[in-house]
């Protein structure tokens, strides 16, 4: 498969898409197709999708970050195939229907933070780094993670905590937020991970303390897996037949909702026992397409991040062809 290994770069910050090479080789099945990248980032995906389609082919990129979208512009100046759209994927329906198309050939949605947006400073995303604590992909939305932290009720933020950190302690964490912002308020991501850490009696091994905190706050901040929910939703109703879902991942909570989603659409209609259907009605309109992607050795060995990475594909069954087969 082929493997871009070029950084894409914005601001002064690299980012490496994970699983490249292979999202865009399940992705691009016609050249003169219509595809979204619905998680635009730095450009890394598009520039190989873009290297993958002829001159009829067409690019749509989504992304809520304006530092993304500010490169996406740079893009649609310089290839009249592009263009792209600012906001959340669960917007997918308003973003096709915008660019004037009735359908596409292809979805690629690569979840979470980018690199960029970690790597910065000041976006608020980073416990190693001290910054303002934001953590908001569109910093034009509200509120930022220290607004919410400086209001939320302790029982909410424990709640918050736990679902989307998957942290057994996030009682005591919560808490000693309660506690601390009565004194001064919770500003800096330094001030946050040391407070967490504070909380925490036990340490994993290889973890730092905040890790489980930071990703619960920034998804609820971000409403990451709502936004999951409506974006694989929408993805899916305009696939085209033959059109396929690719979607990486990069924890537990994304790969557990795509593959439950994924799972049921090629399962099928669930109808109860005794009711006559057709073969047709049986049939599912979608299938899986390989097992779950995940980053080679080499890959991780260049790109820490990538260890997490898992790739899952959807395609939407073209009848027409199975029809000519089985005729």
């Amino acid at each position: 498969m082929t493997t871009d290994r070029r950084p894409e770069t914005g601001a002064g910050f690299s980012h490496r898409s994970v699983l490249l090479g292979s999202a865009v080789d399940y992705l691009v099945g016609d050249p003169a197709g219509k595809y979204v990248d619905g998680t635009f980032g730095r450009g890394g995906h598009s520039r190989l999708i873009l290297g993958r389609l002829g001159d009829s082919g067409r690019l749509l990129g989504i992304d809520k970050d304006p530092e993304a979208i500010r490169t996406a512009q740079e893009m649609a100046a310089d290839d009249s195939r592009f263009d792209y759209f600012h906001g959340s994927f669960a917007e997918l329906d308003a973003a096709v229907s915008g660019a004037g198309w009735e359908s596409v050939n292809g979805v690629l949605m690569d979840l979470g933070v980018s690199s960029p947006q970690l790597d910065d400073a000041s976006r608020g995303f980073s416990f190693m780094r001290e910054g303002p604590l934001d953590m908001r992909m569109n910093p034009l939305q509200s509120p930022s993670a220290a607004e919410w932290l400086a209001t939320a009720d302790e029982r909410d933020i424990a709640d918050v905590i736990f679902r989307y950190g998957e942290e057994r302690f996030s009682r005591r964490i919560a808490r000693r937020v309660v506690e601390r912002r009565q004194e001064a308020p919770i500003e800096t991501t330094l001030q946050l991970a040391a407070l967490v850490s504070e909380a925490v009696p036990k340490k994993e091994k290889h973890k730092h303390p905040a890790t489980r905190t930071f990703q619960a706050i920034r998804i609820f901040i971000n409403r990451e897996l709502e936004d999951l929910e409506l974006g694989l939703k929408a993805a899916v109703d305009q696939l085209a037949p033959g059109g396929r879902l690719v979607v990486i991942s990069f924890h537990s909570l994304e790969d557990r909702l795509v593959k439950r989603f994924m799972r049921d659409l090629a399962r099928g209609p669930r109808l109860p026992k005794g009711i006559p259907v057709t073969a047709d009605q049986e049939a599912a309109d979608f299938r899986l397409i390989g097992k779950p992607g995940k980053a080679s050795a080499g890959e991780v060995s260049e790109n820490v991040r990538a260890r997490s990475a898992v790739m899952r594909v959807l395609e939407r069954i073209d009848k027409t062809q199975t029809n000519q087969g089985s005729a």
